[in-house]
C-alpha cells in the first residue's frame, strides 16, 4: 500500500536546496532608494541584497524538475497508424496535470503534473498520415496516396499495421511518395505548432520545449535523435526539421544545428535514444560513414549532443547481465533483440547499452585525446500515445493499440526482424530529471548542457551526486545536501583532476524516496576505470544500504531487501527499505593515475509492475510469462576523473 506522511513531505522540501556556503552577512534595513515607483503610490522592492539567513535565495540549483521529453502525438506517422488521435494540445495539457480523453475513449491523467515535455514528432513525412486520413485534396491526386487514405479510414487494425510497415520500408528505400514529404506542407504544421508550443509555455510553471525526433535508421539500425531548441518561436520558426530521409548520418545532423546557431544566434542539442536497437552501432567504434573516430569528431558529438536517454518504453539501456555478470540489477527491462538479426555478442551489445558506451569513451579517450562518449543520463517515455504515462498503475502504453484493455499483455503491436513485440514486453519508464534554478526553458536547457540531470524509470525520487576530495562522513548528516555538495565539490555530470597527493575521491550521495511509491533498497556507485595496459573495467559498490544489512568487505550487500508484493491485489507495503538514504563514500580502490568515472544507481524495493495492476483490474486469468514485479530506480550523471 502506498503511505504518504506529514514529515516525509516536508523533508521533500527541505532536500530541495542546493546552496553555495558563503560566509552570513546581517542584511540592512530597506532603504528608501531600493523601492521601485510603481505608480498610484505603489512600491516594491528591487531584486539586490546579500545571500544571508534564509538557506533557499543561494545561487545554485535548488529545484528538481521532471519532465518528458519524448513524446509522440498524431503528427508522428507510425502513431497515427496504430490510432492516436491526440495532438500537442492534449499532450501539454495532460503533461501540466489536466484530465483529458485517450485515443480509445477513456479518461486519464497523471498522479503529478510534469514540469516540462517536449513533443517529439517524427520529422518523417511530419504529419503526412494525418493529412491523409483529413482528405487533403494535394495528396489524394496520388492513387497511391488515396489508397492509404482508405486504408487509413477503414478502421482495420491489420490495415493500420501494414501501414506503418509500408511506410517503414519506403523510409528504408528512400520511395516516399513526395506529395507525403512536400516542404510547403511540412513548414504550415511546423509553424502551426509552434504557435501552440509558445501557448503552453509557462515560465516559472511548466516548460514547453520545441524539438521533433530525427529518425534515422540506416538498414534498420536505430540512431535516432531528438532534437530540442532551447528558443521560442521567433527563432524556430525560421527553420524546417532536418528529416533523417534527407540524411542518415548523425553528423550531418550536427551541421544542421550549427547551421541553425549560426543563422538564428539560437541554441540546440539533441539526444540518441534506444542504442540497444543499434546492433551495436550507438557507441561504435568508427563514424557512420566508416571513418575512424578522431579528435574533432569527439568535441563535436559532445558538444551535440551531451546527454543520451538511458531508459524508455522500449526497453531499459543501462546495463546488460552478459557485459556485467557480476551486477546482479542489470537485467532490467532488458530488450536486446537486433532488428537486423545481428547475433547476441558482447562485441554488439558495448555499442548499445550505455554503461559499456560510457566506458568505450575512456578507451577512445586515450587513444584520440578526447571522449566522444562522456554524456549525461536521462529517461523519457518514448510513447506513440500523446500521453507522458510513466507511472506503472497509470500506464497507457506504447502505441494507442495497447491502451489499457483485456488484451494488450498479448497483442502483438508488430513483427520487427526475428522479434514478435506483444504488449507485455512494453516497459512502464521513464522520466528526465533536472537540477534547475527556475522552471523555465533557458534554465532547464542549461542543465541539460552541463549534465547536471538524471534518469528515472517513473518514481520522482530526489537523488542529489557529489564528488570532491573533502568530503568526511558528518556531511551525511546535513539536511541541505545541496549546500554541502557545491561547496566541497562537483554535482553530477562534472569533472574532477589533479588528485591531492594521499587523496581519494569522496562522494556524497543522497536519496529521498517518491512518496506515491516504494521505499528504497539501496543506493549504489558504479565505477569504471582504465588500467594502465588500456584495457576498462567496472564495480558495483554498494554504498548505502536499508534495513541494517551490512555492506562487505567487498563493498557489496548480497543480502536482498525482502519482498511485500501481493500480486493478485497489486499493492505493497513500505513496511521495508528506507525512505531515504544519505552517505559519503571514499573510493578504496583508487589509482591517481587512471581515468575513471562514476555514477549513482539507487533502487526501490520490489512494487507492482503495470502488469500486476492489468490482472487486478480486469480479473485476467492464466497470463503466464509475464513479469508482475519490478524494481524502479534511478541513474546519475556521471562524474569524471582524469589524471
Amino acid at each position: 500500500m502506498k503511505k504518504v506522511s506529514v514529515l516525509l513531505m516536508i523533508c521533500v522540501a527541505v532536500w530541495l536546496v542546493g546552496c553555495a556556503g558563503e560566509q552570513v552577512k546581517q542584511p540592512e534595513a530597506v532603504k528608501e532608494s531600493q523601492l521601485v515607483d510603481k505608480g498610484e503610490d505603489k512600491k516594491e522592492i528591487k531584486e539586490e541584497g546579500v545571500a544571508g539567513y534564509s538557506p533557499y535565495t543561494k545561487g545554485y540549483p535548488q529545484r528538481v524538475l521532471f519532465g518528458d521529453t519524448h513524446v509522440h502525438t498524431k503528427l508522428s506517422n507510425d502513431a497515427f497508424a496504430t490510432g492516436v488521435r491526440l495532438g500537442l494540445e492534449e499532450a501539454y495539457r495532460f503533461a501540466r496535470g489536466d484530465e483529458v480523453i485517450s485515443s480509445h475513449g477513456e479518461k486519464v491523467r497523471l498522479n503529478q503534473p510534469l514540469d516540462f515535455l517536449v513533443v517529439a514528432d517524427n520529422a518523417e513525412a511530419y504529419g503526412g498520415y494525418m493529412e491523409l486520413f483529413n482528405d487533403n485534396p494535394k495528396m489524394l491526386v496520388n492513387p497511391k496516396l488515396k489508397e492509404w487514405s482508405d486504408l487509413l479510414k477503414s478502421g482495420n487494425e491489420e490495415n493500420s499495421a501494414t501501414l506503418a510497415l509500408v511506410f517503414a520500408n519506403a523510409m528504408f528505400d528512400k520511395s516516399l511518395p513526395k506529395e507525403l514529404i512536400d516542404k510547403e506542407l511540412f513548414k504550415s504544421l511546423w509553424v502551426k505548432n509552434i504557435e501552440i508550443t509558445e501557448k503552453y509555455n509557462d515560465p516559472g510553471r511548466f516548460t514547453a520545449f520545441h524539438g521533433y525526433e530525427w529518425t534515422s535508421t540506416p538498414g534498420g539500425r536505430n540512431l535516432h535523435r531528438v532534437v530540442m531548441f532551447k528558443d521560442g518561436g521567433d527563432k524556430v520558426s525560421q527553420i524546417i526539421p532536418l528529416s533523417a530521409y534527407e540524411v542518415e548520418d548523425p553528423e550531418k545532423l550536427w551541421d544542421y544545428m550549427e547551421q541553425y546557431e549560426k543563422n538564428t544566434g539560437g541554441d540546440v542539442i539533441s539526444f540518441a535514444h534506444n542504442g540497444n536497437w543499434s546492433s551495436g552501432t550507438m557507441f561504435d567504434t568508427k563514424t557512420e560513414g566508416g571513418g575512424p573516430l578522431t579528435k574533432a569528431y569527439a568535441e563535436r558529438r559532445m558538444k551535440w549532443e551531451p546527454v543520451y536517454e538511458v531508459t524508455q518504453m522500449k526497453g531499459d539501456g543501462e546495463a546488460h547481465p552478459m557485459l556485467s555478470p557480476d551486477d546482479e540489477f542489470a537485467d532490467y527491462e532488458t530488450w536486446d533483440t537486433s532488428l537486423i538479426g545481428a547475433p547476441l555478442t558482447a562485441e554488439r551489445l558495448i555499442g548499445e547499452y550505455g554503461r559499456s558506451g560510457l566506458k568505450r569513451g575512456l578507451e577512445l579517450e586515450a587513444q584520440i585525446g578526447a571522449n566522444p562518449y562522456k554524456f549525461g543520463l536521462i529517461g523519457s517515455t518514448d510513447t506513440h500515445t500523446g500521453l507522458a504515462a510513466a507511472e506503472e498503475e497509470n500506464m497507457f502504453g506504447k502505441v494507442s493499440t495497447v491502451e489499457p484493455s483485456e488484451h494488450r499483455w498479448h497483442h502483438v503491436i508488430g513483427k520487427l526482424g526475428e522479434f514478435t513485440l506483444l504488449g507485455k514486453d512494453i516497459a512502464g519508464s521513464g522520466y528526465a530529471a533536472v537540477w534547475a534554478r527556475e522552471n523555465t526553458r533557458e534554465a532547464i536547457f542549461d542543465a541539460f548542457e552541463r549534465k547536471e540531470v538524471y534518469a528515472t524509470t517513473g518514481p520522482r525520487m530526489i537523488v542529489r551526486f557529489f564528488g570532491g576530495w573533502d568530503f568526511v562522513p558528518e556531511d551525511a548528516e546535513t539536511r541541505f545536501p545541496g549546500e554541502t555538495g557545491y561547496k566541497k565539490g562537483v554535482p553530477m555530470g562534472g569533472d574532477l583532476s589533479k588528485a591531492p597527493k594521499g587523496k581519494s575521491p569522496t562522494f556524497l550521495v543522497a536519496a529521498l524516496k517518491d512518496v506515491f511509491s516504494g521505499n528504497l533498497d539501496r543506493v549504489q556507485i558504479i565505477k569504471s576505470w582504465l588500467d594502465k595496459d588500456g584495457k576498462v573495467h567496472e564495480k558495483v559498490y554498494d554504498v548505502a544500504v536499508s534495513d541494517g544489512r551490512k555492506i562487505g568487505k567487498d563493498g557489496r550487500c548480497m543480502t536482498p531487501v525482502g519482498n511485500t508484493v501481493n500480486i493478485k491485489k497489486a499493492t505493497w507495503t513500505n513496511t521495508i527499505g528506507a525512505p531515504e538514504l544519505i552517505t559519503v563514500w571514499t573510493d578504496p580502490d583508487f589509482d591517481p593515475k587512471q581515468k575513471a568515472f562514476y555514477y549513482a544507481r539507487v533502487i526501490e524495493i520490489p512494487t507492482p509492475r503495470w502488469s500486476a495492476y492489468d490482472v487486478l483490474r480486469y480479473k485476467l486469468k492464466d497470463v503466464k510469462d509475464i513479469k508482475m514485479i519490478t524494481q524502479e530506480r534511478a541513474y546519475t550523471s556521471p562524474i569524471w576523473y582524469t589524471p
